[in-house]
């Protein structure tokens, strides 16, 4: 697709892959809008990046269908969503505790179908469209104390799979994009000073996003991951 001036929703867009990702659209000329819970580090990376901040809770349907429609009025339509807003919990079995693990299947599944349920009609609408959902290496393999994110990204995926199957006669285009650690403040509230040159970097994810993106129209790339080539 043209990435100049492509109308871009992206959920959990302040900091990390997702803040990554709005400033390597922009920099293609892309028309780009970011929503997330935190209204002060929400607006501040706007401000910086030149987007248009949408504070909101993508878990809440009223939040995620306003986030859309303010969009579509701004920006005449809606061409890429991108499904990136996640959070986790890390725990072993015989401590999980309910209301977290709920937590976290609200924002990084319900939130990620509720965005998309609002967009699904405009890229109807359209004729066109793009929905990529950000997921996780997590989301192939589980590993210990991880069950509360390993189930979301499982999850996601599978709802990735059926939104393809039913959006792809709409000429939507829908991916899959499952990242193995990326080191970015995902799960902190500082940025991280102990960078590990072998692992990913958000631009990298944010690189191959785009690169994705910028195939013709006529054709996609339904769902890859991206590896650290040797992080030990």
């Amino acid at each position: 697709m043209e990435l100049k001036d492509a109308r871009t929703l992206i959920t959990g867009g302040s900091k990390g892959i997702g803040r990554a990702l709005a400033a390597a659209l922009l920099e293609r000329g892309a028309r780009v809008a970011v929503t997330a819970r935190h209204a002060d580090r929400l607006e501040a990376a706007a401000k910086e990046l030149g987007a248009l901040a949408l504070p909101g809770d993508v878990s809440r349907e009223e939040d995620a269908r306003r986030a859309v429609e303010r969009t579509v009025k701004e920006f005449g339509g809606l061409d890429i969503l991108i499904n990136n807003a996640a959070v986790a919990v890390y725990a072993p079995l015989v401590e999980m505790d309910a209301e977290r693990f709920r937590e976290v299947l609200a924002v990084n599944v319900t939130g990620a179908m509720l965005m998309a349920r609002a967009a699904a009609p405009q890229f109807i609408k359209q004729g066109s469209g793009n929905l990529v959902n950000i997921s996780s290496t997590a989301g192939y393999r589980g590993y210990p104390n991880g069950s509360a994110y390993v189930a979301s990204k499982f999850a996601l995926r599978g709802l990735t799979e059926c939104w393809r199957a039913e959006l792809r006669p709409h000429n939507v285009r829908v991916m899959l994009v499952s990242p193995s650690e990326v080191q970015t403040n995902f799960g902190r509230a500082d940025e991280p000073t102990d960078l590990n040159p072998r692992k990913l970097t958000a631009q990298e994810i944010a690189d191959a996003v785009v690169g994705a993106l910028s195939i013709d129209d006529r054709g996609f790339i339904p769902e890859f991951s991206v590896w650290a080539t040797n992080p030990f």
